[in-house]
């Protein structure tokens, strides 16, 4: 799978977990380079507490696109360490 946006792969891995329809991709899959952190946190019941990351490519921002649990619930362990990607984030095998 690789998730790409703004004509660059962001991630690639043929290793990436599926939950919800998200693919989640390992860290080191992923081009930190394109990370920005951000001080967007969510809450979902059952997986945790999700911390993103901003996208940036070409001085183009793609505003909280990657997300991922740095401490997920028991029901969603099969998810740390791994990012996902939304906001335009093309994901295609």
């Amino acid at each position: 799978m690789k998730a790409i946006w703004n004509n660059e792969i962001i991630a690639e891995s043929d290793d990436t977990v599926v939950v919800e329809g998200n693919h989640y991709f390992p860290v080191d899959a992923v081009q930190v380079r394109y990370l920005r952190p951000s001080d967007t946190h969510t809450v979902c019941p059952w997986k945790g507490t999700a911390s993103y990351y901003s996208l940036e490519v070409d001085g183009d921002v793609n505003k909280d696109a990657a997300w991922y649990y740095p401490t997920p619930k028991a029901a969603a362990r099969q998810i740390e360490g791994r990012l996902a990607f939304w906001k335009g984030v093309q994901v295609v095998e």
